[in-house]
């Protein structure tokens, strides 16, 4: 007779869990690596096009309650990626855990990553063009529109060293997520433990680079359309272009390396998989 565990998995369970994941995903072909990518890019997107929704017309509320609702919106995009089956360049982060045990290469762990990241650029920045093509910025009055024009902007004008601290800070709470799923039995338990910490990274106000390769570009292509920017009487977009966009993809990038890999995947690591001498 089979029986079903009802428990959630404990850590040191979790941490082995990590690890043979990691090696899987490193291991898995390249074709299917970046069509994996390339869905994530566009899960990603999906849930900050909610996210975006969900903050236009907000004014009226308190700013706190207003980024935690955008929170709860953005919560899609992780769920998609983990419950329907995607790759994620932030949480594969964690495939770091099976390079420390020497599972998997340097050379392919980096070959994922470079991987992943740029499917998740394809995914998102094809949603930002479908969903400009859509004019899905003229809804609400319009109010869609300024409002992913405000995100950009405020994306696009953090310095360097800022844009890597709050890239750290969100991909540590993005992998917390991701490591919470591993004590997880069914769907339902992936799902609760994925809102609060992509919740929180939201309100927060914290950077995640493949939310912004959605978030960015599709402010780009709102500001091109002229006559809706002069409609809004929106201004300060002047680092909204594609020079600031790479600028600010960068030090998003690092700081989410070093939030993913080092602040979760590697603390995590030293707690329960490191090789002890008997």
């Amino acid at each position: 007779m089979t029986t079903t565990a009802f428990d959630a998995v404990p850590p040191p369970e979790m941490a082995r869990k990590a690890e043979t994941v990691g090696v899987a995903k490193a291991g898995l072909g390249t074709l299917t690596t970046l069509v994996l990518a390339v869905l994530a890019g566009a899960f990603i997107a999906i849930g900050a096009a909610f996210a975006t929704t969900t903050l236009s017309g907000s004014s009226e509320l308190p700013y706190g309650i207003a980024r935690l609702l955008g929170g709860l919106a953005f919560s899609l995009g992780l769920i998609l990626v983990v419950v329907a089956g995607a790759e994620l360049f932030t949480g594969n982060n964690l495939v770091v855990m099976a390079w420390a045990s020497r599972r998997v290469s340097t050379a392919r762990l980096l070959r994922n990553w470079v991987l992943v990241y740029v499917g998740n650029f394809a995914g998102a920045i094809a949603t930002a063009a479908l969903m400009y093509a859509a004019k899905e910025y003229e809804f609400g009055h319009g109010e869609v529109g300024a409002t992913a024009l405000a995100i950009a902007a405020t994306k696009t004008s953090y310095p360097f060293g800022q844009a890597l601290a709050l890239g750290a800070l969100c991909n540590a709470l993005v992998c917390l997520a991701v490591w919470l799923c591993y004590s997880a039995r069914s769907t339902a338990d992936r799902i609760l433990a994925i809102v609060p910490p992509i919740a929180a990274f939201v309100a927060l106000g914290f950077e995640h680079s493949v939310a912004n390769m959605y978030f960015i570009p599709f402010g780009i292509l709102v500001k091109s359309d002229t006559a809706f920017v002069a409609s809004q009487h929106a201004q300060g977009l002047s680092t909204v272009d594609w020079t600031h966009f790479a600028e600010s993809l960068v030090p998003v990038t690092l700081g989410n390396v070093i939030g993913g890999a080092v602040m979760v995947g590697a603390v995590y690591w030293l707690a329960y998989l490191r090789r002890t001498p008997a």
